[in-house]
């Protein structure tokens, strides 16, 4: 390959300025690109210099790209130098780039290669007439064609010793030339013993219609294993039901439309008075019910509580209706307004606590503009807790011993002013709210339990609170 080298400096000029048309050629160029990155226009910017410059890159046109880009000239004297493209000696009116990798060596580039040598002498002269120059390149990208070279901007494929000689005497004389292969193959086709795609039905259109018929069948039969998979689908479920998720845990006077969504749906109050009215009287507290067993909880209702069996649709509506009406006249449910969720089998208070709090907040937070920064949100449903400026003695506890609090959730604390164990431990429920609607996981306090465990790990009596 060639040795990448500036011009001597007597072939060198003196200066290199862009013409006003290339100049503002050369702003659109660097526009495309982001601020910071004008850099990235190095490559265009010097082939539109070596194209103004008759086909080679001066050093002075490598400066002036540079300064125009604000690089430094060693950054882009490495580019020019680094690919063949740029040309760093004048170039004959025709410049010849004969590619010499693998595939082109394999199909006579060497031939081609020395017929050059023979006819215009080293690479990287010129001819004596200045219409050739040539050079030995590295892959053009055209194998499939091999051997092939780049005259000026054209490829020229297929080439031969004698090819190549009379196309470059067409040129010379001015003559038009063929570009790309000299013979005859179209594109990159198989130019002999061609034993592919020679079925004269391939061309003609009549294999359309199989196609579409073998498309239909594989369609009818997809269509049909369908259909045997559901029937099959059906027999299963029928041989062996199971129990309907939705009813899952549900009283078994309760069917399961009557549900929150269901009534929402049908225009209903989702959450009903006498629900809201259990809600506020702590001794309907689901819980206690789970505990005490059925019997207990049949043996606190009354006759009275029950609505009519034989309740018209009329009066169920105008029910509904108040009920829709004392709903809308509250946007922000208080604590001991969200109804009471079926505890589920196993659950720890830990859990019930969670899943009353997420649901609470979520209504609350759904009448926020959805805009509202953390700290408005957690304000809507909660009550900040006391900070500290600076942990106490300037040695914060390792709140990370808290599962559940990792070092992002631990830096967050200290911007909150919260840095020891007794500050956790002594959070009230709505200060619980509060942090956890902050950090964006309400629930998860209760859930994982952080008060619990910060007392476990400092006490709620330690000074870290009477200190605030």
């Amino acid at each position: 390959m060639a040795n990448r080298r500036l011009a001597p400096a007597a072939e060198q000029p003196d200066d290199f300025a862009f013409s006003p048309e290339n100049a503002e050629w050369a702003k659109g160029q660097i526009a495309k690109y982001p601020e910071g990155r004008q850099a990235s226009a190095v490559i265009p910017l010097l082939w539109k210099a070596q194209e103004q410059n008759g086909g080679w890159l001066p050093q002075k046109a490598i400066e002036a790209v540079a300064d125009e880009l604000g690089m430094p000239h060693i950054r882009v004297l490495e580019v020019a130098t680094f690919y063949t493209m740029f040309a760093l000696e004048p170039v004959g009116r025709f410049w010849i780039q004969l590619c010499g990798t693998v595939p082109c060596d394999s199909c006579g580039a060497r031939e081609l290669k020395g017929y050059l040598q023979e006819r215009l002498g080293p690479p990287g002269h010129v001819s004596a007439d200045g219409n050739f120059s040539w050079l030995e390149v590295e892959c053009l990208g055209a194998c499939c064609n091999a051997p092939m070279a780049q005259i000026n901007q054209d490829y020229y494929e297929d080439l031969t010793p004698e090819s190549l000689g009379t196309l470059m005497d067409d040129l010379a004389a001015g003559r038009p030339v063929k570009v790309g292969s000299q013979v005859g193959r179209t594109s990159s086709e198989p130019k002999d013993a061609v034993h592919t795609l020679q079925d004269p039905t391939l061309f003609d259109g009549s294999r359309i219609g199989a196609w579409r018929k073998r498309f239909e069948q594989t369609d009818a039969e997809a269509e049909e294993a369908g259909r045997d998979e559901a029937a099959s689908s059906e027999q299963r479920a029928a041989a062996d039901p199971k129990p309907a998720h939705p009813d899952a845990g549900r009283a078994a006077g309760s069917p399961a439309t009557d549900a929150p969504a269901q009534r929402a749906a049908g225009g209903e109050t989702p959450v009903k008075a006498q629900d809201r009215a259990d809600a506020a009287d702590r001794s309907h507290s689901t819980t206690a019910q789970g505990e005490s067993g059925p019997a207990e909880t049949a043996a606190e209702s009354t006759p009275a509580e029950s609505p009519p069996a034989q309740s018209t649709p009329e009066q169920m509506a105008a029910a509904g209706e108040a009920a829709a009406a004392e709903a809308g006249a509250q946007s922000t449910l208080r604590r001991d307004e969200v109804p009471p969720q079926p505890a589920a089998p196993g659950a720890s208070e830990g859990e019930i606590a969670a899943e009353a709090e997420e649901t609470r907040i979520e209504k609350t937070l759904a009448d926020l503009p959805k805009d509202a920064s953390p700290e408005q949100k957690a304000d809507a449903v909660g009550t900040r807790p006391p900070a500290l400026d600076a942990a106490l003695a300037g040695q914060p506890d390792a709140l990370t011993r808290i599962k559940g609090i990792g070092p992002g959730n631990e830096r967050r604390l200290h911007e909150l002013g919260i840095y020891h164990f007794d500050q956790i431990a002594a959070w009230t429920r709505d200060e619980v709210a509060w942090v956890g609607t902050y950090l964006a996981f309400p629930g998860r306090i209760d859930r994982e339990d952080w008060v619990g465990q910060a007392k476990a790990l400092g006490g709620a009596d330690a000074p870290g609170r009477s200190a605030q």
